[in-house]
C-alpha cells in the first residue's frame, strides 16, 4: 500500500482498523502472561505437577519466538493482510483447542501450536498500523501498537488470576475466540482491497531447523537447568553444547543464504544494530520483573493471584493515558530523549521495588508501578523509531519481524533466568542469615518463649522461625534483583545515545 492508498484510510474507518489491530495485537502479547498465575490450578485439574505445568508457558513462548522470523518470508510470499488475517484465525482455533484439551499432553501439543501460528501478528499488525497511517500520523500508530504490547503483560496476570478464582481455566482460552474473530473480519473487511504485492521466495528450510534447534533446546535448558542442578546434569551439558553450536551453525548458514530465513544484513544498520539490542535488553529486564514480583508476592506475602496482579494493573493505567501524547510529539522531538526517559523511569521503579520491606501495605507496593507506567508508555515507541530509522518502507514488515523475534525470544529466557537467580539467590541469603543465627542466640529464645506463650510447642515456634528466615531470604533476593535491574535500565541509557538521531516516527534515510 502506497501513501495515496494510505491516506484514503481516514476517519472511523482507520480508528475501527487501529481498533483491530492493536486488539489483535493485546490478545496475542496477552497469552504469553496469563496462564503464569494459573499454573498450580491447571496443573491439578489436569493430574500433573506443577513443574510439568510450566511447559503451558515455555512451549508457547518457544513455538512463537520460534515462528516471528517467517513472518517476513509470510508476507512477501502471501502478503501482509492475508498473513495477518489468517495467523488471526488461526491463533483464535488454536485458543479454543487450549479451552476444550482433555489432558496436560494435549494442552501442550495446542499451546505449541497456538505459538507457531501467531508468529505474524505482533508484527503484522505493527507493520499494517504503519501502512494505513500517513508518515506525520505514524507516532500516533507507534504510540497505539506500543500501549498494547506493554500493558497486555500486565494485565495477564491480573485477569489470568481473576478467572482461576472465580470462574474456571479454560476461559484463559476460550476469551480469545470471540475477540479473534471480531479482529479478523474487521481487518479483511478494510484492508482486502489493500493488499501488498507478491512474490515466489524459496524457503530456507536448513536455517528454519537451526533456529528450531538452538532456541528450543537454549529454552529447554533454561527451564530445566535449575532442577537438574545445572552442569552437574549430563543432560544440561549436552543441551549447552547442542545450543552453542546450533546457534554458530545457524549464523554461518544465515550470513551465506541467498534468501535467509532471518536476514541479518538487517544488522549493518547502526541505529538497528544498536536499537535491536536496546529494545531486547530492556524487554527482558521488564518482562524477568513482570513474572517475578507476582510470583514472590503469591508465595510469600500471602497475595492471592487477583491481588498480585491488581499492584501491577495500575502501570497499564498511567500507560494507557501518556501513550497519546508521547505519539503526538515523537516526531518533533529526538526519540533518544523519549528513550532516556524510558529507561531512567525504568530504573527509578526498580530501585523503589530494591526498598521493599516484607511488611509494607498495599499503597507502597504499588507506587513503583506507577513510574513504571511512564517508562512504558515511552519505551517502546522511541526504541522502534530508533530501531526502524534507515530501514527501506518495502522492509519495515521484515525488519518488524525480524526484531520481534529477538525481543519475545530474549523475553522467554529472561523470565528463566530471573526465577532462577531469584531462588539461588534467596539459597544464598538462608545460608547466611542461618550462620548468624544460634540456638544460644538470646534474641532467638525470646522469640520461642513469646510463640510458645501462644501455645506453640518448641518444634512448631522454631518451625515457624524458620519459615520467616526463609521468606526474608527471598525478600532479599528480590530486592537484589530489582537493584541489578535498575542499574542495568540506567547503563542502556548510555546505548541508546550511541544510535544517531531518528528522522522521524518510523524513520528515514538511508542505513549506516
Amino acid at each position: 500500500m502506497n501513501v495515496r492508498e494510505a491516506t484514503a484510510l481516514a476517519g472511523m474507518s482507520r480508528g475501527m482498523l487501529a481498533t483491530a489491530l492493536a486488539l489483535a495485537t493485546f490478545m496475542q502479547v496477552l497469552d504469553t502472561t496469563i496462564a503464569n498465575v494459573s499454573i498450580p490450578t491447571i496443573a491439578g485439574n489436569l493430574g500433573v505437577s506443577a513443574d510439568q505445568g510450566t511447559w503451558v508457558i515455555t512451549s508457547f513462548a518457544v513455538a512463537n519466538g520460534i515462528s516471528v522470523p517467517l513472518t517476513g518470508w509470510l508476507m512477501q510470499r502471501f502478503g501482509v493482510v492475508r498473513t495477518f488475517v489468517t495467523s488471526v484465525l488461526a491463533f483464535t482455533a488454536a485458543s479454543f483447542l487450549c479451552g476444550v484439551a482433555w489432558s496436560m499432553s494435549s494442552l501442550i501439543a495446542f499451546r505449541v501450536l497456538q505459538g507457531a501460528v501467531s508468529g505474524p501478528m505482533v508484527p503484522g499488525s505493527q507493520a499494517l498500523l504503519l501502512m494505513i497511517f500517513p508518515p506525520q500520523r505514524r507516532g500516533t500508530a507507534l504510540a497505539i501498537w506500543s500501549m498494547t504490547t506493554l500493558v497486555a503483560p500486565i494485565c495477564g496476570p491480573l485477569l489470568g488470576g481473576k478467572i482461576s478464582d472465580d470462574y474456571s481455566w479454560p476461559w484463559i482460552f476460550l476469551i480469545n475466540v470471540p475477540v479473534g474473530l471480531l479482529c479478523a473480519g474487521i481487518s479483511w473487511s478494510g484492508l482486502k482491497k489493500q493488499e501488498t504485492p507478491t512474490r515466489r521466495l524459496p524457503v530456507d528450510t536448513i536455517g528454519l531447523a537451526l533456529l528450531v534447534v538452538w532456541v528450543g533446546t537454549l529454552q529447554i535448558m533454561l527451564d530445566t537447568g535449575k532442577d537438574a542442578n545445572w552442569f552437574d546434569s549430563p543432560l544440561i551439558v549436552l543441551e549447552a553444547i547442542v545450543a552453542v553450536v546450533g546457534f554458530v551453525a545457524f549464523l554461518i548458514w544465515e550470513l551465506g543464504e541467498k534468501h535467509p530465513i532471518v536476514d541479518l544484513s538487517l544488522f549493518r544498520g547502526r541505529n538497528f544494530a544498536l536499537g535491536s539490542v536496546t529494545i531486547v535488553a530492556g524487554y527482558a529486564v521488564f518482562m524477568g520483573s513482570v513474572v517475578l514480583q507476582p510470583l514472590w508476592m503469591q508465595t510469600w506475602l500471602g497475595y492471592t493471584a487477583t491481588w498480585a496482579g491488581l499492584i501491577v494493573a495500575p502501570s497499564g493505567v498511567v500507560a494507557i493515558l501518556i501513550a497519546p501524547f508521547v505519539g503526538r510529539i515523537i516526531g518533533r522531538v529526538d526519540a533518544r530523549l523519549i528513550a532516556s526517559l524510558a529507561f531512567v523511569a525504568f530504573g527509578v521503579s526498580y530501585f523503589m521495588r530494591a526498598g521493599y520491606t516484607a511488611d509494607a501495605d498495599f499503597t507502597t507496593y504499588m507506587m513503583p508501578l506507577l513510574v513504571q507506567g511512564i517508562g512504558m508508555a515511552t519505551f517502546f515507541v522511541a526504541t522502534i523509531a530508533i530501531v526502524l530509522d534507515g530501514v527501506p518502507e518495502a522492509r519495515i514488515p521484515e525488519a518488524a519481524g525480524l526484531s520481534n523475534f529477538t525481543r519475545i525470544t530474549a523475553g522467554a529466557f529472561s523470565v528463566s533466568i530471573a526465577t532462577t537467580f531469584w531462588e539461588d539467590h534467596a539459597a544464598h541469603h538462608q545460608t547466611r542469615l542461618a550462620e548468624v543465627s544460634s540456638a544460644l542466640d538470646l534474641r532467638l529464645q525470646q522469640a520461642i518463649e513469646m510463640l510458645g506463650a501462644r501455645g506453640l510447642s518448641d518444634v512448631q515456634a522454631l518451625g515457624a522461625l524458620t519459615h520467616e528466615l526463609t521468606g526474608q531470604a527471598y525478600l532479599l533476593s528480590a530486592l537484589d534483583f530489582f537493584q541489578i535491574c535498575g542499574w542495568l535500565c540506567f547503563a542502556l541509557i548510555g546505548l541508546v545515545w550511541l544510535t544517531r538521531r531518528p528522522h522521524g516516527p518510523t524513520g528515514g534515510g538511508a542505513a549506516e
